[in-house]
């Protein structure tokens, strides 16, 4: 495995990101006995990706158990052009909320801690996010999985309708015609 910056690690072409690091104590007849939860998410940057969540007394053996967790539960979701999702969507979990947003081309990764690292191993390029409620990483975490697992592709709501691709898309292409038009 060679090792990347900023918490980032390759292998098999899956990218895992160390989301949060939890150290807890256990007070024993002797002092205080240290354990470790560690959250991490991977991703193979091309729309899969999936969360884990590990305990051990050392923060690498803790780090490894979440890898292998996550890689057990990679989901795909569906991105519009390979850099951003295809419509708004919400998501939750516990007290945690967040919104994601589709955006532009060139607008970024624009969201926090957790939510971040979670785009970054999908792969989206350009999404506009914002939690409400929990700030807890995991919730936050849990939240836009949730999300991300509510969002449809438009090929699967045209299979639903019995419409075709283009029928539903070209609205947003009309739109933006219009737009164009409108400012000349």
């Amino acid at each position: 495995m060679a090792r990347q910056h900023d918490g980032e690690r390759q292998q098999d072409e899956l990218v895992d990101k160390l989301v949060h690091i939890n150290r807890v104590a256990k007070v024993v007849k002797g002092g205080r006995r240290f354990g470790f939860a560690a959250l991490v998410v991977v991703g193979d940057r091309k729309g899969r990706v999936g969360f884990g969540h590990g305990k051990a007394r050392e923060v690498p053996e803790a780090i490894r158990k979440a890898t292998e967790a996550a890689k057990r539960k990679l989901i795909r979701v569906h991105l519009r052009e390979g850099r951003t999702l295809h419509h708004d969507i919400e998501g939750r979990h516990g007290a945690g909320r967040v919104v994601l947003r589709a955006a532009p081309p060139g607008t970024g990764i624009i969201a926090g801690g957790p939510m971040r690292a979670v785009f970054e191993t999908l792969g989206v390029h350009d999404v506009v996010t914002k939690s409400l409620g929990s700030s807890n990483p995991h919730n936050m975490v849990r939240a836009t999985f949730n999300a991300l697992q509510n969002s449809l592709s438009p090929r699967s709501v045209a299979a639903k309708r019995g419409k075709r691709v283009s029928d539903l898309v070209g609205g947003r292409k009309a739109e933006a015609d219009a737009a164009d038009a409108q400012a000349e």
